[in-house]
């Protein structure tokens, strides 16, 4: 064997000094054309911002709703109260043609005092002296300030208590019934009503100018049932 080929295979042979390139964190593949961005948005770059990433806080879900909700439910509202306006004015005007609900509330302006001074009044009338009613500018005063004052307060409780006494007399009797009772109750108010008819017929034919009205008429006519 020839002396050199020995020597050569007695010699260990030396590893290669070839670099292999090594990859560093930083640094991209340098085969790779395009660059990599899916791991960029895991890490949070590039990722798309929300609203509240550009300082201004995230509106929630209710306050959504209830931005959208309130033009329509203050519309709604809006639009029922003019509703309701235009139905009490019309409501108001239909009854003071038929009913005078401000000239009714006149004849209720009673106290307790006026009560007991006109039942005074109406179980004694030969007491009393001084009949004029009191006008204040062309006007009748309340009766809760003059005695002498109708009013429709007493004719209404004394017309009711009539009525049960009525149905009371009948039940001593046992001839109580519920249609009884509506019976009694009826024939008196058409009685009242012909007794204002004829009264009004009356001061007609006669052509008497006078200040009292229908309601002045039944107010007085009621006080009957006082006795």
């Amino acid at each position: 064997m020839h002396p050199a080929s020995l020597a050569a295979a007695g010699t260990p042979r030396q590893p290669s000094k070839r670099r292999i390139p090594v990859s560093q964190p930083g640094m991209a593949d340098p085969h790779q054309l395009f660059d990599d961005t899916s791991s960029a948005q895991s890490r949070g770059y590039g990722a798309q911002r929300g609203p509240s990433s550009l300082g201004y806080p995230a509106p929630s879900p209710s306050s959504q709703a209830a931005f959208l909700d309130d033009p329509v439910s203050n519309m709604a509202m809006a639009y029922g109260s003019s509703l309701a306006a235009q139905g009490k004015e019309l409501v108001d005007k239909n009854i003071d043609r038929f009913i005078p609900i401000t000239k009714l509330k006149y004849y209720f302006a009673v106290d307790t005092l006026y009560v007991g001074k006109k039942l005074g009044l109406l179980f004694f009338p030969y007491l009393h002296q001084d009949w004029e009613v009191q006008y204040q500018q062309d006007t009748p005063v309340a009766p809760r300030f003059d005695v002498n004052a109708p009013d429709l307060y007493i004719p209404a409780m004394a017309f009711i208590t009539y009525v049960l006494v009525a149905g009371l007399a009948l039940g001593t009797q046992d001839r109580f019934s519920p249609d009884l009772l509506g019976l009694q109750a009826s024939s008196a108010l058409a009685w009242l009503t012909l007794e204002v008819l004829a009264i009004l017929l009356s001061l007609y034919l006669v052509t008497v100018n006078t200040d009292l009205t229908t309601i002045d008429l039944v107010a007085f006519l009621g006080y009957k049932y006082v006795g």
